[in-house]
């Protein structure tokens, strides 16, 4: 009889012991589970949600979009979102007030304007890239034209307008040629101007590089001005009759630069001079080479 009452006695404390253990083993579970919460709400907090506005040259549109593509995937709570258009139509947009976070300019006219205006964050303007103007048609076309040299020849041009960089550079190009006359500031020179040295040359005013290569790959336009990278991706429908050099043109800088935005706060500044890095880093340098970029600038 004690001897089963000892043996009862044994089992009944055994569950109780097991029965504890199971307890603090659950309670355990849940103070890791708010643990991991906490950590958990606290990365959320450190990675807050950011929209940056990035004012672009068109003729970046396709390397930058490749990009931010790549900074996204590495920066998930980070939205890029471009305006691309001129270089001098997005400085307009800057001055009147359009919320803007990174300006990346085709020309440092236009970036040095802005930073006459007071809009540039001391110490963030840098230089990116390098470019070159050509001169293009449809790869089946029987132009005469060859080159900048002969562009009379045209039936009709598609040419940017002087506010526009690569307008601008065209014409530089034509003054170092003698066919235009000699100003201080190419982009001076109207469209009319330069029909008159080409002999009454029909001439096509466009907005920006993207129209121009719209222009000539649509058939509008016998011949146009744009950049090389422009190309890039359009091999197959135009032939570049003449990559205008350096010289002719002088260098085809692109310069970077965070803009004053009284709207940013503190998470939107941090990230855009992130993503200012990224752009001007070694990584993105070869993301630039293969769009057709020259990443040699000082």
């Amino acid at each position: 009889m004690r001897k089963n009452n000892l043996f009862k006695k044994t089992v009944a404390a055994g569950l109780v012991l097991l029965m504890t253990a199971s307890l603090a083993a659950c309670d355990g579970k849940k103070t890791d589970t708010k643990t991991e919460d906490k950590k958990t709400e606290t990365k959320a907090d450190k990675e807050e949600d950011v929209e940056l506005q990035v004012f672009i040259a068109a003729s970046l549109n396709t390397a930058m979009t490749d990009i931010a593509e790549r900074y996204e995937k590495e920066h998930p709570n980070v939205k890029i979102v471009y305006n691309a258009d001129s270089s001098g139509t997005l400085l307009t947009q800057i001055e009147e007030g359009y919320e803007c976070d990174l300006f990346f300019s085709a020309a440092q006219k236009q970036m040095d304007q802005l930073e006459t205006d007071g809009l540039v964050v001391e110490g963030t303007r840098h230089n990116v890239v390098n470019n070159q103007v050509v001169v293009i048609t449809l790869k089946n076309s029987d132009t005469a034209v060859t080159g900048l040299e002969n562009l009379n020849e045209a039936k009709s041009i598609a040419l940017a307008g002087g506010s526009v960089p690569v307008g601008k550079y065209t014409r530089q190009a034509l003054m170092n040629l003698g066919i235009l006359d000699k100003v201080d500031d190419a982009s001076t020179i109207t469209t009319e101007q330069v029909s008159e040295a080409l002999g009454g040359a029909e001439i096509s005013e466009q907005a920006n590089v993207s129209k121009v290569l719209i222009a000539v790959t649509e058939g509008a336009c016998e011949v146009g001005t744009t950049y090389y990278s422009d190309t890039y991706g359009y091999e197959d429908q135009i032939k570049i009759l003449q990559t205008v050099s350096y010289d002719l043109t002088g260098n085809v800088i692109y310069p970077i630069c965070r803009v004053e935005n009284k709207e940013a706060d503190d998470a939107k500044k941090k990230a855009a001079d992130d993503f200012l890095a990224y752009v001007t880093s070694d990584d993105a340098k070869k993301i630039f080479d293969s769009y057709y970029f020259d990443t040699n600038v000082e």
